[in-house]
């Protein structure tokens, strides 16, 4: 495979998730929700992931529902950017 075959493969899905803090600037802290199944005992498990993702404009705030995408890395902990804010919350 080629170096732009293998990027291709590479799929860099989107992720949605729900901003929990923006109080750094042009970062938000998104968390992502998923359900797994307890290999065992075969109950749901709810996990959470906490990521850093970039936002270039400070338009996201605390609660909104929100697409990031990976891209490559803008500092130690910081590799998703938002994509786009799906719905903003309510006060």
């Amino acid at each position: 495979m080629t170096d732009e075959t293998q990027q291709q493969a590479r799929s860099r899905k989107p992720l949605i998730g729900r901003v929990m803090s923006n109080k750094m600037d042009k970062t938000v802290t998104v968390a992502i929700d998923r359900v797994i199944k307890h290999p065992i005992y075969g109950k749901y498990i709810r996990r959470t992931t906490k990521l850093f993702a970039h936002d270039d404009e400070n338009r996201c705030n605390e609660g909104d529902r929100v697409t990031i995408s990976e891209c490559k890395p803008m500092s130690k902990n910081k590799s998703w950017t938002v994509v786009d804010i799906i719905e903003t919350e309510r006060k």
